[in-house]
């Protein structure tokens, strides 16, 4: 049925001409002057926080979205940051900047891909291994950012990568993956189907990899059969960068790149991110033309994709409005707000995830701490990946348990040099040329205007033969050194900036410093120090050690040139160069010893050049601890005080050292701006932790299929035979819940047709506290089902000796299961329904019950 919005954008493409059409199918739209049509990049990104040329909110890493079990809270998140998106794109507007990344009222996120092996380095930006969990937090981030009317919504949402698509990432542009129907349906399929047919996502992103032997952006399969049939998909689909390119290039499904885009427009895609946008490489539409002379695709073809375009930014009142899409105004001073940081901080603290206590938590008042480890006392870390370097000020666990605890005695033990060193060198230790807090930024324009659009392989030299002027066209004072020119109307896409001032070091000691990024170098003492100008994407930070005073002033100078895109920080790191002998000091002085140890996202990362031990290509090759930071925990153990462990982490980990021989281990994800405060609130009790694994923690890589294998078998709670380190859905409290016997309530043509569940649960123990209620699904012993599946679950807060009653009404397609034909139905037999804190038979409080359907029940797909 039409809309408004779809005969508005019907007419406005029959005004255009052939040229004018082919341009706006790239994800670098270019305005159109003449029909009043304003430039549009539909790149946008805000996978858990907008990212632009403003300090946003950063939220925790979606797997730690994930562990709140919380889809309220996942959907008041993703409304914050729809705010925010909106509040970039007010800004852009008023900037006239409206063709780069990052000013779109649409967003490429959520990630809703199952994590189904921990060795992934994407996995962090998904809602975990279950499916329904994924589901469920998918459908309330999409809600969240569309808002309540999809028809009118504020940001359009874009749940990625459709559909088959999780590492490993060295092979994602050629690998062919094969699945069998029964796993296609049971596990990769159902988030996607909810985004779509229940949270009515407006768009849908195509993945890099093969399916069965076509391309997921030239899919029947995944484009036709499911995407636009099953479901009844009828908004745009967007590929991933390259991906349309990756058809002919490197799957060799298409003989050449007019064919590879046909492919993708005949499939269903109907906007290609190209990352030769990137460089404003002209001509790229050239091969639509090419196509359309060849006949390979028609100009109906066309205006089908760009009426879904254009109705879509009829609907977010992108362009002018109709009586059915009015544009909503926002500002720049939406982003980042009070009410949005007190938010990333809740979210934090549901996401920790208490795995073991021996007693020693909550921290008592009056203690003495001392952390350890070489991510005590760092930021980076925090915000995860697809995140922006521009937050609120981050808050580190040292920090963090200083403020949540003022009458302990918190010190930190430095560590020795290690690959998750590089944190933002903050303000507070910058001083301007005058002596104001951060440095003096000077931005240079080119002495003649640079093109709009560049000829393909002509860029580099074209770049190289800039010149810039003499005088800068802008002066300011920065907090530090990032890319923030998009806020600045008059400083071009290509220009040279430089930030000068002074370092001001906190505390005497030895340092790594450096920068990180690309395209940028810097001096020190009038000497150069460090230079990036030949750096790839994804590469560590370049860091040399030296040695520093305390209130010393260290000048120094940062040059970078932005061409079209920037990326530069200044980043640094106190370590000990006897890191031993500093964790005996320290631990002689505490009563307690926390050790913060994990990973960052820039090593699991995507598609990262980094090869070091353990990381390859972004992804892990091993479980375990880097090997300086086990050596630290066992180091620690022979030292007599009681350990916490604190993971900082977006994958799983093996923790069985941890298990056996910590005194208490907390996992807390990458959790955003606020994320040591949130796990000091834990340590010290303020608040009770309730988070819950949103994956299986396993000992080793030798328990799991080869990594490049989709098949589901031998994988995830569901599928996995062995013994976990710790399962999926477990997480301890500071108090103890208890669950009355379950009362189960068959629809009235019988149990297949429906089933509701009752239960009252019940805070036993002396804290107020959040429990996260799981149901469980164990199914008749039919081929093709699970051993066990997540089929509702809520979280609760109770105060102590407060009960509650909790309803869990499931459908057919809750009580489903999938046959090795790929049929979804509700099998006759026996089902044993479980509601409890984790999986049953986990030793977690919980009951059980038993009920029959004796009548099989077929599930549309």
């Amino acid at each position: 049925m039409s809309t408004q919005a779809d005969r508005a954008a019907t007419a406005l493409v029959s005004e255009m001409t052939r040229d004018e059409k082919l341009e706006q199918l790239l994800n670098t739209a270019p305005a159109i002057p003449r029909l009043e049509i304003p430039a549009y990049n539909w790149w946008t990104e805000s996978l858990h926080g907008a990212l632009g040329p403003l300090p946003t909110t950063n939220f925790p890493e979606p797997i730690g979205l994930a562990a709140t079990f919380d889809p309220a809270m996942i959907q008041d998140v993703a409304s914050a940051i729809g705010t925010e998106v909106q509040g970039l794109h007010a800004l852009a507007r008023e900037t006239g900047r409206m063709g780069r990344i990052g000013t779109g009222l649409d967003t490429w996120s959520p990630n809703i891909n199952i994590f189904r092996d921990p060795r992934w380095g994407r996995g962090q930006e998904t809602y975990g291994e279950d499916p329904f969990l994924t589901a469920r937090m998918g459908v309330a981030f999409v809600e969240g950012i569309q808002g309540p009317d999809p028809e009118r919504p504020r940001v359009i949402a874009t749940p990625k990568h459709f559909a088959v698509h999780s590492g490993p990432e060295s092979t994602r542009h050629s690998a062919n993956v094969f699945v069998s129907r029964h796993d296609l349906e049971d596990t990769y399929l159902p988030a996607f189907r909810a985004a779509i047919v229940e949270a009515r996502a407006g768009s849908v992103m195509c993945a890099y990899n093969r399916i069965d032997g076509q391309p997921a952006c030239a899919s029947d399969l995944l484009l036709k059969e499911h995407l636009r049939g099953a479901w009844g998909f009828s908004g745009y689909v967007v590929s991933d960068c390259d991906a349309v390119k990756d058809i002919s290039d490197h799957h060799k499904y298409a003989p050449d790149a007019a064919t590879a885009v046909a492919a993708a427009m005949r499939a269903g895609v109907d906007n290609e991110c190209n990352g030769a946008t990137l460089t404003d490489t002209d001509g790229l539409a050239g091969r639509y033309r090419e196509a359309l002379d060849r006949g390979l695709i028609t100009v109906a073809d066309i205006d089908r994709s760009l009426v879904r375009l254009f109705s879509a930014r009829f609907r977010i009142g992108d362009l002018p409005a109709t009586p059915a899409s009015a544009s909503r105004a926002s500002a720049p001073t939406t982003v980042l707000t009070s009410e949005h940081e007190a938010l990333a901080l809740a979210a934090s603290e549901k996401s920790l995830v208490l795995l073991k206590n021996d007693g020693v938590l909550p921290l008592k008042p009056g203690l003495r701490i001392a952390v350890i480890g070489p991510l005590g006392d760092a930021t980076r870390v925090l915000r995860g990946n697809y995140s922006s370097s521009l937050s609120a000020p981050p808050i580190s666990v040292v920090e963090g348990l200083r403020r949540a605890m003022p009458s302990a005695q918190v010190s930190y033990a430095p560590f020795g040099a290690s690959f998750t060193d590089g944190d933002r060198v903050p303000a507070t230790a910058l001083r301007t040329p005058d002596g104001k807090p951060g440095l003096l930024a000077r931005y240079f324009n080119t002495v003649e205007p640079p093109p709009m659009r560049f000829a393909p392989g002509a860029f580099r030299e074209a770049v190289a033969k800039m010149r810039y002027a003499e005088q800068p066209v802008v002066t300011r004072v920065e907090a530090d050194v990032a890319a923030r020119s998009l806020d600045l109307a008059t400083v071009s896409d290509h220009h040279r900036v430089i930030w000068t001032g002074y370092l001001v070091p906190p505390e005497s000691g030895t340092y790594r410093l450096g920068l990180s990024g690309f395209n940028g170098e810097m001096t020190l003492d009038g000497k150069p120090f460090a230079d990036l100008r030949k750096a790839g994407w994804g590469s560590l930070p370049t860091m040399k050690t030296l040695s520093l005073e305390k209130g010393r002033r260290y000048p120094i100078e940062v040059v970078s040139e932005s061409h079209v895109l920037s990326g530069v920080s200044l980043v640094w790191k106190r370590i000990s160069t006897n890191p031993s002998a500093e964790l005996d000091a320290a631990a002689a002085k505490a009563d307690v010893l926390v050790a913060v140890v994990g990973l960052t996202s820039d090593l699991e990362a995507e598609e990262s050049p980094v090869e070091i031990p353990g990381f390859k290509g972004g992804d892990k090759t091993t479980l375990d601890l880097p090997a300086d930071q086990q050596a630290l925990l066992e180091q620690a153990k022979t030292l007599g005080k009681p350990l916490i462990v604190v993971a900082l982490n977006g994958s799983p980990l093996n923790f069985a050292w941890a298990k056996d021989n910590a005194s208490a281990l907390l996992e807390a994800w990458y959790p955003g701006q606020s994320g040591g405060l949130a796990i000091a609130n834990v340590l010290s009790g303020k608040i009770n932790p309730a988070g819950r694994l949103p994956l299986t923690f396993y000992r080793s890589v030798s328990d799991l299929p080869s990594f490049d294998d989709y098949a589901m078998a031998g994988r995830t709670y569901r599928y996995f035979a062995g013994a976990p380190v710790y399962p999926f859905g477990y997480g301890l409290s500071y108090t103890a819940f208890a669950y009355s016997p379950l009362k189960l309530e068959p629809a009235v043509r019988g149990a297949g047709q429906g089933l509701r569940v009752t239960t009252t649960l019940r805070n036993t123990g002396g804290h107020p506290g959040d429990e996260v209620a799981q149901l469980y699904l164990s199914f008749p012993q039919t081929p093709g089902a699970p051993r066990l599946a997540l089929r509702g679950f809520q979280r609760v807060a109770l105060k102590p000796g407060e009960t509650r009653e909790l309803i869990f009404t499931l459908s057919p397609r809750d009580l489903s299961s999938v046959d090795l034909d790929g049929r979804r139905r509700v099998a006759v037999g026996r089902y044993r329904i479980s509601v409890g804190s984790g999986q049953p038979d986990t030793g977690l409080p919980g009951q059980s019950a038993d009920v029959s359907v004796d009548e099989a029940v077929a599930v549309p797909k």
